[in-house]
C-alpha cells in the first residue's frame, strides 16, 4: 500500500478499498488450496470476480477489486515476488452509466439563499454556508476541498487552487456568491484557529475538517431548510456541472473544470432534456418545420 501512497499519490479512502479488497481476495486461498501468491492462475481471478458477482456486488465494485488485485500484483512482480500479472487480462462486467443526481436550479438557489443572515449565524453556520457555496461555485471534490488550505485561496484572480486525483493541480473561478461566503467565514474563522493551522475549513477544535465531518453537515443542512433528498458533496459537484453545460454547452470547460482526465468521464453531464432537444433540433435542423413554415 505504500506504493498506492507514495507513487500514485492515493487517496487514504483509495488506499482503505484496496487492502479490503486484497485481504477478501486472499481468504479465498484456502478453499483454492493454495498459500502463496505466487500459485496463482488467471483462473482464480476470474473466479473472484464471478463470486463477488454471485453476491450481487456492482460493476463497477468488481472492476475496483480487479484493479486493486493487479495493482497489487505489479507491486508483486516489481519486488520479485511475482514473474508475471496473472489478473491482466480478466475483465470485469461493464458497468451501466447512471446518470449523475442533481438538483434543479431552483431549488438549490432557494437551499442555499436559505441561510442564516450574518448577524444571527454562529461560527459553524458561517463555515457550513461557505463549504456548500464552494462546493456549488466551484465543483469541488469532496477531498479537493477538505485539503484546502489559506494560500490556495487566490483573492486577487477570483480563484482557487485545488489538488485533485493523482494530485493534479488546476485553478478553478470563484463565483460571487462563493467570494462573499468565504469573506465572511474567514473573518471568524480566527476564533477557533490553532496556532499555525492552515487548513481553510476548521473544526470547533481548530483543525482541519474531516471528509466525514463535512458529509454529515451538508446531509444535515438539507433536511433543516427544508431540501427533501439526501444532499451529498458530490450532488452539489454534479449539480455544478450539468447546471454548467445546459447553460453553456462546452464539454472541453467543463471537462476542464472538473479536473477530468477524460473527456467522456465528463459527457455522462450532456443529460439534456427532451423538450431542450426538441428546440434545438427545431431550430437548427432544415427540415424540423413543414414549407409553409406551419408547426
Amino acid at each position: 500500500m505504500q506504493l498506492l501512497k507514495v507513487e500514485r499519490q492515493a487517496s487514504p479512502h483509495t488506499i482503505d478499498a484496496y487492502e479490503r479488497d486484497i485481504l477478501e481476495f486472499e481468504s479465498e486461498f484456502e478453499a483454492w488450496k493454495i498459500d502463496d501468491w505466487a500459485q496463482l492462475t488467471e483462473d482464480h481471478f476470474r473466479r473472484h470476480a464471478a463470486h463477488l458477482h454471485r453476491q450481487n456486488r456492482s460493476a463497477k465494485t468488481i472492476q475496483r477489486h480487479l484493479s486493486s488485485l493487479r495493482s497489487y500484483c505489479r507491486f508483486l512482480v516489481k519486488v520479485g515476488a511475482l514473474q508475471r500479472i496473472p489478473a491482466q487480462s480478466v475483465k470485469a462486467p461493464r458497468s451501466e452509466k447512471r446518470l449523475p443526481a442533481t438538483v434543479d436550479v431552483d431549488r438549490l438557489s432557494k437551499f442555499l439563499n436559505n441561510a442564516p443572515v450574518n448577524t444571527e449565524a454562529t461560527v459553524a453556520q458561517v463555515r457550513d454556508q461557505a463549504i456548500l457555496e464552494l462546493f456549488y461555485s466551484s465543483g469541488l471534490r469532496l477531498s479537493e476541498l477538505m485539503g484546502l488550505n489559506l494560500n490556495d485561496l487566490l483573492w486577487n484572480d477570483r480563484q482557487v487552487r485545488v489538488f485533485g486525483k493523482g494530485r493534479k493541480q488546476r485553478v478553478v473561478p470563484l463565483g460571487q456568491s462563493a467570494l462573499t461566503a468565504l469573506s465572511a467565514w474567514l473573518m471568524v474563522r480566527e476564533k477557533i484557529a490553532k496556532p499555525g493551522q492552515d487548513a481553510v475549513f476548521l473544526n470547533r477544535l481548530g483543525t482541519r475538517l474531516s471528509a466525514r465531518s463535512i458529509q454529515r453537515r451538508v446531509a444535515t443542512l438539507a433536511k433543516q431548510r427544508g431540501l427533501d433528498m439526501h444532499l451529498h458533496p458530490h450532488m452539489l459537484r454534479h449539480s455544478f456541472a450539468s447546471h454548467l453545460l445546459e447553460s453553456s454547452q462546452d464539454l472541453r470547460a467543463v471537462q476542464e473544470l472538473l479536473g477530468h482526465s477524460k473527456i467522456s468521464t465528463t459527457q455522462i453531464y450532456t443529460h439534456l432534456d427532451f423538450q431542450q432537444l426538441s428546440k434545438v433540433y427545431d431550430a437548427a435542423h432544415p427540415r424540423a418545420r413543414s414549407k409553409n413554415g406551419a408547426d
